[in-house]
């Protein structure tokens, strides 16, 4: 079995209050779950309205499919309108 962990520094540009990040956070969270059926969470700068930390883990048993499923994630928050990835990083868990 394999588990892998990304997480991602985040921008968000457009956002002007906490209510927006918000917003951006649940549907990018919700549509991550929904095409990917991985866990996902904000996990630092809950307080910034311009800065998020977010946190995804993939597990299987083919650590190739595994990081492809992490990959993929990586595509959807690039697209994902009004948010720019600062940093990633990747561990095991």
């Amino acid at each position: 079995m394999h588990t892998l962990v990304r997480t991602w520094e985040l921008h968000l540009e457009g956002c002007h209050s906490l209510k927006d990040k918000r917003s951006i956070l649940q549907s990018l969270k919700a549509e991550l779950r929904r095409r990917l059926n991985v866990s996902v969470a904000e996990v630092a700068h809950q307080d910034l309205w311009q800065r998020a930390g977010l946190a995804c883990a993939a597990v299987g048993s083919d650590r190739r499919v595994v990081e492809e499923i992490l990959r993929e994630a990586d595509r959807l928050i690039e697209a994902a309108d009004g948010v720019r990835i600062m940093m990633t990083e990747q561990g095991t868990a």
